[in-house]
């Protein structure tokens, strides 16, 4: 007495060991003794219709149950499942996992507890047991019956014919025909049967397996899939329907979506006698109220949403299942319902971890028997999910799946293989019917998922935008997951476009994952630093031939399809890019050759004639220096560029979209000034190499040699470069600005760009301020198709002055900015911050006190604002419009200037200057990384591309374009603690608030050079360097 009945399982029946189904303990601990008492039985009606009896104490609480029906089926994924039932008021509730049984269902006799499907994940891949996704296809097949799951004939056919699939096995019409006439799974089946038949003759060699699959594929894509109705009013009484979904809360006309609330918008859920209230966080550009409210039938009925709503976001959300309440002295607020089991990632964990053993199943409705392994098998993430790309094609050719014992059981379409063919480790078919086919079903292994824990688990399945970080207090339990991987932090939760910022790549795994692999490949490199060094030569060298052929090959291509461009242009332009690009592919295949003698891929290493580099660079730079003429072309072409896109609006068009193309991964004009920037990088690795190599070596003096020939030509270019990235920046900013005619001028220079916040009659409002060596200028992003900054007003440096004034105001980091026409107060975001701008106003003021005098006006539409703080006007309430829309997601932004520096800088809350740009020109690197996320197990290799204060993510370097981007502003760069169990060399980490990304390097000279130029990036640069590129070379 005192314990549940011990039926015997599909499982024990064939010697099976018992499974502990959907204990939530952790390992090691033992689940608490069953309750003593009497004992009543209770009907449980399974998803294949069957009922089965089950004896429980009546004081054991619904935990008891559902683990008893759990461990009778031996499903390991049972926290996906709940057990309903009618209460006493006719209401189908679900049963409370926590509270007595007795409780809640009075008659027990009388009452038949349904297994159901209770929280369906987005993706069906998450379902890592066959066992499961049966149990789904199930629930589906239920679903349509009844009418609940609403799709259109074609849909319903393709799903009835995967059933039939795994019911009958392979298309044969006369038994088609008999079993549809047998078997209603559709109200209006009869009309939809010739189609049926038509479908199910194209899943031939199709398994059981592979059907469930495929029908969950279809049907979670369906509107209604899941989604159970819940009768409602909305404030003016009209009639709706709510619903509880993985991503929030649904609202429904009939079977139509109208309306969600995804749970990042949701602040608070709560339920009031019959009124079901929604609290949505604050948003400026949102037309509903704070708080939504719905009137239900009655009060049970609206506690019983309520209840469901709760539990699925902690299912869905929560790492781990909310703590209880502590109880109340004297007098209880409010319900003490809670979610009771493990979340989703919590099963996801805990099924990758293994330690589970799979055993068979039968299937009640199939002619064809599914088999399972008895044998103990070290569980890989997903090892029984098809992968997407790899299942179509397999399913279509009828390829049987990887036995345990590694042999592969081809199967042909016609033949029937009994599972005795498949090797011995397999256990013999449970037959239903001798007639039926009896092949196997094994298991299709998958690559693992990297991605890393998203914040909202029910967006997995797409590469949706990360959420915002929350504190959803629904009933005060817990707090929201941690954001996706995404790479930047203010994205909306409701856009479908992709951000600027945010690159599929980091949610996508396109590449193969490597590991121990790599390790024993990098045991095999030579460990010189001189090695290191001149494969990076090679390694940015093929990033810088890609750089050139986006104007040699890609916008030559362009250009040549149109006829925009002047034939003046083109011969200034290409003629000189042609030359370099020919002469670096051979330089290129020079350095490779050397570095596979170096490595020992060649039959002739000796380390005395091949295991340097110094020979090759000082032959290469001596033949460049012929090649100068056509640098110096360079800044003549990119100003003869500008020029004609300001006299062109064809060219303009033709370089505004070719800029939207993916090979085009920066601004246009950046590309022309590559050749520039490239002799800065052999410059820099020439020292490195005389820095490394001993001065007796023959190396050295090679070194020392091509480091004078490479200066030389830098310091005749230096001041042609300066000149022409600050005209380069100039135009890209005008690019980025609204109301200015003339920004582009002789003698202006760009010094640095940035968000802060002005302070105005309605407070802090942020503003992007621009400030160059004669002005300052504020603006706020505006509501333009291309996202651009709406110039508000516009401060002259000249007779400015400037004044730390925290005190004054009250404001943290708070500067007043005092020119002779007006005043405006501005707060930075840090003190740092605030030191930059200080720093850097200043010294553009005392360059403006030296120059010819008052910079005349150049704004063209906006009038000057010399409104005070306390002043608020109608001009001031747009302008607050303005930052409220800039405020949204950067998933609403066109595709076209959506990714700037300034953009990043508006989100990230952060400024760049010019000198930044500079040094970010220098630290440019490329290479192979391999990456991890902070909640993944493996490592995935990319090839990374640093410039631009970005990471770009390629598959491979024979790629055209990137995958991904990652801009680093903001970001930290540190090393791996010991506590965050990365026990593997040369790792460094990025952290940005809630996103953290590991990388690891081939070596340690790789390691540091990579930290050195992210570090770059990320902080910023040392003010002695402002100096030495501060001269006298403006435009």
């Amino acid at each position: 007495m005192g314990e549940i009945e011990q039926k015997p399982t599909p499982g024990s029946r064939l010697g099976a060991p018992e499974n502990s189904g959907i204990s939530t303990l952790e390992h090691g601990q033992k689940p608490p003794p069953t309750p003593s008492g009497k004992l009543m039985s209770i009907k449980i009606q399974m998803l294949d219709d069957t009922q089965e009896a089950f004896e429980v104490p009546q004081r054991a609480p619904g935990k008891v149950l559902l683990d008893a029906v759990c461990n009778h089926l031996n499903l390991v994924e049972g926290d996906y499942f709940g057990l309903e039932f009618p209460d006493h008021k006719k209401i189908t509730v679900w049963l409370d996992l926590l509270k007595p049984i007795v409780k809640q269902i009075r008659r027990p006799k009388h009452v038949v507890v349904r297994f159901v499907v209770k929280f369906f994940p987005p993706d069906h891949t998450q379902l890592q047991e066959e066992l499961t996704r049966y149990l789904f296809a199930l629930q589906v097949k239920q679903d349509l019956a009844q009418g609940r799951l609403t799709c259109n004939d074609t849909s319903a056919a393709l799903l009835i014919s995967h059933i039939v699939q795994s019911e009958i096995g392979d298309f044969d019409e006369a038994s088609d025909r008999e079993h549809l006439a047998k078997n209603k799974y559709i109200p209006q089946q009869d009309a939809l049967e010739d189609k049926i038949v038509e479908f199910h003759h194209n899943h031939i060699g199709q398994t059981p397996a592979e059907s469930d699959f495929q029908l969950l594929e279809i049907a979670r894509k369906l509107e209604m899939y899941g989604i159970r109705l819940h009768p409602a009013k909305d404030r003016e009484g009209t009639k709706i329907n709510l619903a509880v979904a993985n991503t929030g809360i649904l609202v429904f006309q009939g079977f139509t979506k109208i309306n969600a609330f995804n749970w990042a918008k949701v602040r608070k859920l709560s339920f009031k006698r019959k009124r079901f209230l929604i609290k949505l966080r604050p948003d400026a550009n949102s037309s509903y109220q704070d708080t939504l409210e719905f009137l239900m039938a009655s009060r049970d009925f609206c506690k019983s949403f309520w209840k469901i709503c709760v539990e699925h976001h902690a299912f869905f959300r929560l790492f781990e299942e909310p703590k209880p309440k502590p109880k109340p002295v004297l007098f209880s607020r409010g319900s003490s319902f809670r979610f009771s089991g493990r979340t989703q990632k919590q099963v996801l964990d805990y099924v990758k971890e293994g330690g589970h053993k799979k055993v068979q199943f039968e299937r009640k409705h199939s002619k064809i028997h599914s088999i399972r392994s008895l044998a103990m098998q070290p569980t890989e993430p997903n090892s029984e999910v098809p992968k997407q790309a790899q299942q179509r094609a397999s399913l279509t050719s009828g390829e049987g799946a990887e036995s345990p014992g590694g042999q592969s059981c081809q199967q042909a379409k016609e033949r029937k293989v009994s599972t005795e063919e498949c090797g011995p480790r397999q256990s013999p078919a449970l037959q239903k019917s001798p007639a039926g086919n009896k092949r196997a079903d094994g298991a299709v292994k998958a690559a693992e998922e990297e991605e890393e824990v998203a914040k909202d688990r029910t967006q997995q399945s797409k590469p949706q935008p990360p959420q915002p970080s929350t504190e959803l207090s629904i009933n005060s339990q817990g707090g929201a997951m941690p954001a996706n991987v995404i790479l930047s932090p203010n994205l909306s939760p409701d856009t479908k476009q992709a951000s600027p910022l945010v690159s599929p790549l980091l949610n996508d795994q396109p590449c193969p994952r490597t590991d121990d692999e790599e390790e024993g490949r990098r045991k095999r490199f030579p460990t010189d630093k001189a090695y290191f060094i001149a494969k990076e030569v090679s390694t940015t060298e093929r990033t810088y031939l890609k750089d050139l052929e986006v104007i040699t090959s890609w916008f030559q291509s362009t250009v040549s399809k149109e006829d925009s461009m002047p034939e003046t242009l083109k011969s200034l332009i290409f003629p000189n890019f042609e030359p370099l690009h020919k002469f670096h592919t051979n330089f290129l295949k020079e350095i490779e050759q050397r570095l596979a003698l170096w490595e020992g891929r060649s039959n002739a290493h000796i380390r005395g004639d091949y295991q340097r580099i110094g020979d090759v660079m000082l032959k290469n730079v001596q033949a460049m220096k012929p090649l100068a003429a056509h640098l110096w072309k360079h800044g003549e072409a990119l100003e003869a560029l500008e020029t004609g896109i300001r006299s062109s609006r064809r060219l303009e068009n033709l370089c505004r979209d070719f800029e939207l193309q993916k090979v085009c991964y920066l601004p246009l004009n950046t590309f022309l000034l590559r050749p520039l920037h490239r002799l800065m990088h052999y410059k820099q690795v020439l020292e490195r190499l005389c820095k490394d190599n001993p001065p007796n070596e023959a190396d050295f003096r090679d070194c020392r040699a091509a480091l004078a020939e490479i200066t030389e030509m830098v310091a005749q270019l230096h001041g042609t470069m300066i000149k022409m990235e600050n005209f380069q920046k100039l135009h890209e900013l005008k690019k980025d600005l609204i109301g200015v005619d003339n920004l582009v001028i002789p003698g202006r220079e760009f010094i640095r760009l940035g968000s802060l916040s002005k302070l105005s009659g309605k407070g802090l409002q942020q503003r992007m301020f621009f400030l160059f060596n004669d002005v300052l200028l504020y603006t706020s992003r505006g509501l333009t198709i291309s996202n651009q900054f709406k110039v508000h007003g516009q401060l002259p440096l000249y007779g400015m002055t400037i004044e730390k004034s925290e005190d004054e105001w009250g404001v943290p980091h708070c500067l007043t900015l005092r020119g002779q026409r007006q005043s405006i107060i501005v707060a930075a975001s840090s003190r740092s911050e605030m030191e930059k701008w200080v720093e850097d106003i200043q010294m553009a003021i005392d360059l403006a006190e030296k120059s010819s005098g008052p910079t005349p006006e150049f704004l063209a539409s906006s009038p000057p604002d010399n409104k005070s703080p306390d002043e608020a006007t109608v001009a001031d309430q747009e302008s607050e419009d303005d930052l409220s829309a800039s405020r949204t997601s950067l998933e609403r932004q066109a595709p076209h200037r959506g990714n700037t520096m300034v953009h990043v800088c508006w989100h990230r809350n952060t400024s760049v200057s010019m000198v930044d740009f500079s040094v970010a020109v220098e630290n440019q690197l490329s290479g192979n990384l391999l990456r991890k996320f902070k909640n993944s197990n493996g490592w995935q290799k990319l090839w990374v591309v640093f410039t631009n204060f970005c990471l770009f993510f390629y598959k491979s370097h024979q790629d055209n374009h990137p995958l991904a981007s990652l801009p680093l502003l903001g970001y930290s760069l540190t090393i791996p603690s010991e506590s965050e169990d990365i026990h593997k060399d040369y790792v460094f980490k990025l952290h940005f608030k809630s996103h953290v990304y590991y990388f690891r390097a081939e070596s340690e000279y790789t390691f540091e050079r990579w930290m050195e130029v992210i570090r770059s990036a990320t902080s910023a640069a040392p003010r002695a360097h402002t100096l030495s590129h501060k001269e006298s070379h403006v435009y």
